[in-house]
């Protein structure tokens, strides 16, 4: 994970650089934020992987004398299956058409997004996925 992160940290001050060249070159101001996102954006997955990196084992991918074998096993816990980000994701899409559509369909589409949220948020406890 060190390794990952230092790259994104070095891309992050690349996208820097280059925000500021820009915007300071072209005093164009969509690019020049889009640019400085990029780098917050960078930065900020950088910090994380260097953050989580410290408190995480050594991994195979930080070990220059580590063979493909070395990282086999289990990776980490992810979710069996779920419905929510799909309804999250359903409800956000019509959440969105409703500046093109008229402010009006919010009122409709605002239960779905908060329903999906909040069974996203809560699926693990309750039903087959809950902690005993």
């Amino acid at each position: 994970m060190r390794i990952q992160g230092h790259l994104f940290s070095w891309i992050g001050a690349f996208m820097l650089a280059v925000a500021i060249v820009y915007g300071v070159w072209s005093k164009e101001p969509v690019g020049t934020t889009a640019l400085f996102l990029s780098f917050a954006l960078s930065a900020m997955i950088g910090f994380y992987l260097i953050f989580t990196a410290r408190r995480v084992d050594t991994g195979a991918m930080d070990n220059k004398e580590a063979d493909v074998a070395d990282d086999a096993g289990e990776v980490g816990f992810y979710s069996p299956h779920s419905w929510a980000p799909l309804m999250l994701g359903g409800g956000g899409v019509l959440a969105f058409m409703g500046p093109v559509f008229g402010w009006w369909f919010l009122f409709f589409t605002a239960p779905l997004v908060v329903i999906g949220l909040w069974l996203w948020v809560f699926e693990y406890y309750r039903g087959e996925n809950q902690n005993q």
